[in-house]
């Protein structure tokens, strides 16, 4: 890991602010391909591109009702109690601010409608692994919100089954159906339907580059709940930290992806220090330990800074997907957090713990979104429908000040149109 000592060195590295970086132009142009090849093609081309990319000769693209059933069984029973778990947290946080959000929509009385989405497209990565927490952490959401429909696509494995405890979480979670395609091929085929796959209103999930960059492709044909990854973690410590702690959270960061980013911001040198020692004894003795120094060596950073106060300008600079507080006086600082997906803070605070059984959605904004966009939540799944009850009292008191503007503007069409509205109407 890169180690810097100073806010000015450590906000150079950690300003985001510039935004995305621009996608590689092959990339583009590789997606785009697919989108209208997808888009002409349909299944047969959905069943193509799953064979190239994936490995998988598909004889069918969609599971079964069945087979998404069976599979709850088929788990072993400590997963499925884990699964079924993380889905009770998951449901009541979102149940909870579903009744929130309809409350202070109802205190507006006939002036707002909420509305759900007719169907959702979630879309969970596969292939080599598999996530049934993301199914869980979207798919959950959606349903609390009540969303019609929910489909899921994700990638087969090479023998051209999705894992059963990725089915297992479809059933626990509700999921109408389950559709076995993955990559920028799924997401077109959500946002313009084949002959099996419906069109959807929305597309929510994480995936790859190629995955994300079909989600930017697709918008405004659909909407999109934000194009997530790679995975980052800031952590803020002070002396009292343990760094064994501190350690295990960069780590599990790191194990993601070889792009994921993990960054210490530390009033000690002598945390520092230890935290390096901590991931070099723990390095080797890891399954994913090559992902991991890959990660740690192209993007791992460790910032030493004079103060928390610093610390937390650094977090706001740089607007993690999760900050993990795990410094003694993290309370204190909360108010003054302005910019992170998720902040974790407690005495035995972890962003992994987030990741499965927290309760709100693992789905967070990346790259420094976090400045202007929400974690995945209920309001990503409804619209609101405005009412306005345009009455002889309305026109009485506000008509004129209409009729003027519209003038002002040059739309004298509009201004007739309310003026026609004056007939009968008199103060009292």
């Amino acid at each position: 890991m890169r180690v810097v000592s100073g806010i000015d060195a450590a906000g150079k590295l950690l300003n985001r602010r510039t935004g995305f970086q621009a996608t590689d132009p092959a990339v583009e142009q590789s997606v785009r391909a697919i989108i209208e090849q997808v888009r002409a093609g349909g299944d047969k081309i959905l069943k193509e591109l799953t064979a190239k990319y994936d490995g998988a000769r598909l004889d069918r693209i969609e599971v079964t009702a069945e087979e998404i059933q069976k599979a709850r069984n088929a788990i072993d029973p400590g997963l499925l109690d884990a699964l079924e778990t993380a889905a009770g947290q998951i449901t009541s946080y979102h149940s909870e601010q579903f009744t929130a959000i309809k409350s202070a929509v109802d205190a507006m009385g006939s002036r707002q409608l909420l509305r759900p989405l007719d169907r959702v497209g979630v879309y969970a990565p596969g292939g080599k692994a598999f996530y049934p927490s993301t199914v869980l952490m979207t798919a959950i959401p959606a349903r609390e919100a009540g969303v019609k429909e929910v489909i899921l696509a994700t990638p087969p494995g090479s023998d051209g089954r999705i894992p059963l405890p990725t089915l297992a979480a479809a059933a626990i979670a509700g999921v109408d159906r389950v559709f076995a395609v993955g990559g920028a091929q799924a997401v077109a085929a959500l946002a313009y339907g084949t002959e099996t796959i419906p069109q959807v209103d929305k597309i929510c999930g994480p995936g790859n580059v190629y995955v994300m960059t079909a989600k930017k492709m697709v918008f405004g044909h659909v909407a999109i709940d934000g194009l997530q990854g790679p995975s980052e973690v800031l952590i803020i410590a002070d002396e009292t930290t343990d760094p064994v702690d501190c350690a295990a959270d960069i780590l599990a960061q790191a194990e993601h992806d070889p792009l994921a980013q993990s960054v210490l911001v530390t009033t000690s040198h002598k945390l520092a220090g230890n935290v390096l020692g901590e991931l070099k004894l723990r390095m080797r003795e890891n399954p994913r330990h090559m992902i991991i120094e890959q990660s740690l060596e192209q993007r791992g950073i460790i910032a030493v800074v004079a103060s928390l106060e610093e610390a937390v300008e650094l977090a706001n600079l740089y607007a993690p997907e999760h900050l993990c507080f795990l410094a003694a006086s993290a309370g204190d600082y909360l108010a003054s957090l302005r910019h992170a997906g998720c902040i974790f803070i407690g005495e035995k605070a972890t962003v992994a713990v987030g990741d499965y059984v927290a309760g709100p959605s693992h789905a967070l904004p990346t790259s420094g979104t976090a400045r202007f966009s929400s974690p995945l939540n209920i309001w990503d799944f409804v619209k609101i429908t405005d009412v306005v009850n345009v009455d002889a009292d309305m026109i009485f008191k506000y008509g004129p000040a209409a009729v003027t503007i519209a003038r002002a503007e040059g739309l004298e069409n509009h201004a007739r149109a309310i003026e026609a509205r004056y007939r009968g109407v008199s103060n009292g």
